[in-house]
């Protein structure tokens, strides 16, 4: 399914799928930002066939994972499990072991990022992603990388923490996000009852935001695509929803910009 919009646990290092790759080469394109993608969830199975745009899109076949979300819940199955997937698409993975602060000042750790053709962003706790990158020389190589072409995606947390405002996981209301998009606010897993079992994060979402602000309600295993000339669309599984001043956006995508 496709719609369009116009207009502590690890040290820092290398954990799956070989080395990182020199991305120069994805990168320049007419001067515009990367490919963007967040994803409601779910990431790197079955239905999200978006990612082997992603890759395509990229112009090589290296991903850099990032499981900085997942610090606290085994961050290298994280990467293994994108390791796998990506494997089955002809691509090798770098998980990046970033689950700190000081791996995020790493100068190491952000040269990888800076020079990647592709970056995602895994799952987990998007407040330990948020305090892990923000005003970090990893994140700001990332913003580098995505406005000097190369890719990004973050899944779940991954997604959530890439806007600002952010999305509070805790309760639904919004809080500073990392601010790689700004005046958009993103609500993964909409539509998992198990997630939000009665509708209060969402409604209090909703009905927070300024009324100038989209928040997009985002399935899993499904990507809300920016493209690099600004449009949005979506792929994937499901449907995502905008809502705009309290109510579903009648513009539907195309309140986002």
């Amino acid at each position: 399914m496709t719609d369009t919009a116009s207009d502590g646990p690890v040290s820092n290092g290398a954990a799956s799928g070989g080395a990182a790759s020199n991305g120069s080469a994805s990168k320049g394109r007419n001067g515009r930002p990367g490919l963007l993608a967040l994803v409601g969830g779910t990431a790197w199975t079955e239905g999200c066939d978006f990612d082997a745009e992603l890759l395509a899109a990229s112009g090589q076949d290296k991903v850099v994972v990032l499981p900085t979300a997942a610090a606290y819940e085994h961050p290298e199955r994280v990467v293994i499990a994108a390791a796998e997937w990506f494997a089955g698409l002809g691509a090798e993975v770098e998980g990046l072991m970033v689950v700190g602060r000081a791996d995020a000042d790493d100068d190491g750790a952000a040269e990888v990022v800076r020079n990647a053709p592709f970056v995602y962003l895994s799952g987990g706790s998007s407040l330990h992603l948020r305090s892990v990158l923000k005003d970090s020389k990893v994140f700001a190589a990332l913003r580098d990388a995505w406005l000097g072409g190369a890719v990004v995606a973050g899944t779940a947390a991954g997604a959530m923490a890439l806007t600002d405002p952010m999305v509070d996981p805790r309760g639904g209301a919004l809080t500073v996000g990392l601010g790689l998009v700004d005046g958009l606010a993103v609500i993964p897993h909409f539509g998992d009852t198990l997630e939000d079992a009665s509708g209060e994060k969402l409604h209090r979402s909703v009905v927070l935001a300024p009324k100038d602000l989209p928040v997009a309600g985002i399935p899993e295993r499904t990507a809300l695509l920016r493209d690099p000339d600004g449009g949005w669309r979506t792929a994937g599984v499901g449907s995502v929803a905008v809502y705009l001043g309290g109510s579903p956006a009648t513009a539907g995508l195309g309140a986002l910009r």
